[in-house]
């Protein structure tokens, strides 16, 4: 399977849904947390990624969005070809 990061933020709603998500899909994931005061870390997140929100959902390195797109793939069986 391969490597699954993702980003969070503290109270982030969309963030326990992609956890969730990920969890129900038996998904090992790794969890980075981003301080709402760590301006470093927001602006590296924003340029790996493009985003400005949270959650941001990598696989391999590469970002598939948030928890909505997240949710499409999942729906649409995209997530378990991205993840074999």
């Amino acid at each position: 399977m391969k490597s699954v990061t993702v980003y969070t933020a503290p109270s982030c709603p969309y963030c326990v849904q992609a956890k969730a998500l990920l969890k129900r899909r038996e998904v090992p994931f790794e969890e980075v947390h981003l301080g709402w005061d760590d301006t470093e870390a927001w602006q590296a997140a924003e340029k790996r990624s493009g985003m400005k929100t949270m959650p941001q959902i990598f696989i391999d390195g590469v970002c598939v969005g948030g928890y909505t797109e997240l949710a499409a793939l999942d729906k649409s069986g995209e997530l378990a070809k991205k993840l074999a």
